[in-house]
């Protein structure tokens, strides 16, 4: 896994009320004491904004914001990860279960 990667993972964990994370003083620990919602918030938030991103890079070519948005996903997605005591090696090793398979494939075959 990235270097980068497990470092932002520690710090996130770290902001967690139970490892005493303060609300006052990080933005992180202020969404886990928000609680879930506050943090899917934030994702479909983001996410929305990644989706206006590209469709602007679309006609500028401009990519900077893109890549802009997607980092603030990635960031409150691992907020997410954290929330529920999941890392981002979990979600590695669930790609990495998934290399290989057709996609279409893999979607048939879920239990949803």
């Amino acid at each position: 896994m990235s270097e980068t990667l497990k470092r932002l993972a520690e710090v996130i964990e770290s902001r967690k009320l139970a490892n005493g994370g303060n609300p006052e003083k990080s933005y992180v620990a202020k969404l886990f004491a928000k609680g879930d919602d506050a943090i899917l918030k934030k994702i479909g938030e983001e996410a929305t904004e990644t989706v206006m991103a590209a469709k602007d890079a679309r006609v500028s070519g401009d990519k900077s914001k893109v890549l802009y948005e997607c980092a603030d996903l990635w960031f409150h997605s691992m907020v997410l990860l954290a929330q529920f005591d999941l890392k981002p090696q979990d979600v590695l090793n669930e790609l990495a279960r998934r290399e290989g398979l057709s996609g279409l494939e893999e979607k048939a075959a879920r239990k949803d």
